[in-house]
């Protein structure tokens, strides 16, 4: 493993680039932002929100897709308060147990911006089946969820006639990928990696069907090339902490004093439920980082902590997996502790890890 010589992101995570000075392509981004003419971006922003305001204020304007999180709840703020638009809110519920801040925080972005909010829960039968098949073969748990956080915006937009769609940040251009153009179009954003196609044969049993994966697939082409889904990230100067900083300046609740998780040290960032963060944890074993480095490399960006603190959050954080998340997930899909670990052990990246003498996995190569 190689790391960035300005943050602490391996170039083991997917689609990442790291230029001739090893300096990984999220931290040239954020260096980027310094020159970026964001009053220029944010009139972009405003023509792009005049084609498609409606002239009758009983009808939506845009649709933003949410999950009551930090970044939703700027969201909201930048389209209905600065913009004066007529958001219809879209979100996709996961079924886990819930935090008491994750059932605060969706409620308290719609009371405070006056907002609708539309939510799919997803088949419960459906979902434990797939979410089984598709942590067991691929090491992605929560594939089908996040495949819906991505199509269903699409499907009511296509269905209501709502033409623009916001997201949030473009992933792959903020953090590393292999979309890293900066663009603000969203089109692509299924193809991104984090929830990218699963053959369905692959995935059609006695259990699950086609009709219980129809709104994974995107509405067709054309019915798509008749809508307009962006990232706000490209017109505005996008940042995770001044998001939360924000939220929680606006009711956004963090974990204080409800749960100090194993895995990071932050207490703001995907904090709906419990049983979801096995999913951002098993990129440890197949790629050697996971939350805390990502949230490290973001801090070091912003300018918040130095690189050495980064190293040493990493190194306290990072391999550990939650053990309240573990036991929310195995209670969700049935399985015992010994089944799980046994699964996550196909997964660990024989080339990155090896057993030492306690029989656990190690890195070969730390930061």
């Amino acid at each position: 493993m190689k790391f960035c010589t300005k943050c602490v992101m391996p170039d083991t995570r997917p689609g990442i680039l790291f230029d001739e000075a090893g300096v990984c392509q999220a931290c040239r981004a954020e260096e980027k932002k310094e020159n970026t003419d964001w009053e220029a971006r944010f009139k972009e922003l405003e023509a792009l929100c005049n084609k498609y305001r409606r002239k009758d204020d009983s009808e939506y304007d845009c649709i933003i897709a949410v999950s009551g999180g930090k970044d939703s709840h700027y969201q909201v703020y930048v389209f209905k308060e600065l913009l004066n638009m007529n958001p219809l809110l879209v979100s996709v519920e996961d079924n886990f147990e819930m935090t008491e801040a994750g059932k605060h925080n969706i409620k308290n972005i719609s009371e405070r911006f006056g907002c609708h909010i539309i939510s799919l829960k997803p088949n419960l039968k459906a979902q434990k089946h797939i979410m089984r098949k598709t942590f067991e073969q691929y090491g992605k748990p929560t594939w089908y969820i996040d495949r819906l956080i991505y199509t269903y915006p699409l499907h009511i937009a296509s269905k209501f006639n709502i033409p623009l769609i916001v997201y949030g940040e473009n992933i792959n251009y903020e953090y590393g990928g292999a979309q890293r153009v900066e663009t603000y179009s969203a089109r692509d954003q299924v193809n991104n990696g984090v929830a990218s196609g699963i053959d369905y044969e692959e995935l059609i049993d006695d259990n699950i069907s086609l009709m219980d994966l129809s709104l994974c697939d995107p509405p067709s082409s054309d019915e798509i090339q008749k809508l307009e889904p962006i990232y706000l990230s490209y017109f505005v100067r996008w940042s995770s902490y001044a998001n939360y900083i924000f939220a929680k300046n606006n009711g956004f609740k963090d974990l204080t004093h409800e749960w100090e998780r194993e895995h990071t040290f932050e207490n703001f960032d995907q904090v709906d439920s419990y049983a979801y963060l096995v999913h951002p944890w098993l990129k440890y074993p197949k790629f050697g980082h996971a939350s805390a480095t990502d949230y490290a490399s973001k801090f070091i960006r912003y300018g918040l902590i130095s690189r050495e603190e980064g190293g040493e959050l990493v190194k306290k954080y990072d391999h550990k997996v939650d053990q309240k998340a573990i036991q929310s997930f195995i209670d969700f899909l049935g399985y015992s502790h010994t089944e799980f670990y046994q699964i996550v052990d196909r997964f660990y990246n024989r080339d990155l890890f090896f057993k030492n003498q306690f029989g656990e996995w190690q890195l070969k190569n730390s930061l």
